[in-house]
């Protein structure tokens, strides 16, 4: 279903992505964190929900249509090093920041610090390039909430 999307975010030298496809691939991004636990739960999904309505101003139906979609695609995408690397190379670090902090939100979501989520978390970071300052201070701030 998103074989086309996967190989253009792939690509040795992406293109930028739209706006509706940078949403699509983070949003993705955050089903794959909240999966990460073998338990995708209400609150990281109503977490999730909560993050795109407002990141992106969406409405009800929209959010939940992106992240059903977000959820299908986290489900084709490739391994989470390949991944993250293509949307590095496809989105501005600033955004890539927010993503890191929108991930420890849903991490969160359900109260619990989840050591396979927090590996994730360290190695998406990494992967994304943010720095180690700005991954704290973004995880600081998604814990202050």
């Amino acid at each position: 279903m998103f074989a086309d999307f996967l190989s253009r975010l792939s690509a040795p030298k992406p293109e930028p992505l739209s706006q509706t496809d940078a949403r699509l691939a983070l949003t993705a991004l955050l089903v794959r964190v909240a999966r990460s636990d073998g338990d995708y739960a209400a609150s990281e999904q109503d977490r999730i929900t909560a993050i795109i309505t407002k990141r992106y101003g969406l409405s009800g139906p929209d959010a939940q249509d992106l992240k059903l979609r977000a959820e299908t695609l986290e489900s084709e995408a490739p391994d989470t090093v390949r991944f993250t690397d293509a949307i590095k190379n496809a989105i501005a670090y600033e955004d890539r920041v927010a993503v890191i902090e929108a991930l420890w939100s849903v991490a969160m979501a359900d109260d619990q610090r989840d050591d396979e989520e927090v590996a994730l978390l360290r190695m998406v970071a990494k992967f994304l390039g943010v720095s180690d300052m700005d991954s704290n201070l973004a995880r600081q701030r998604a814990t202050d909430d």
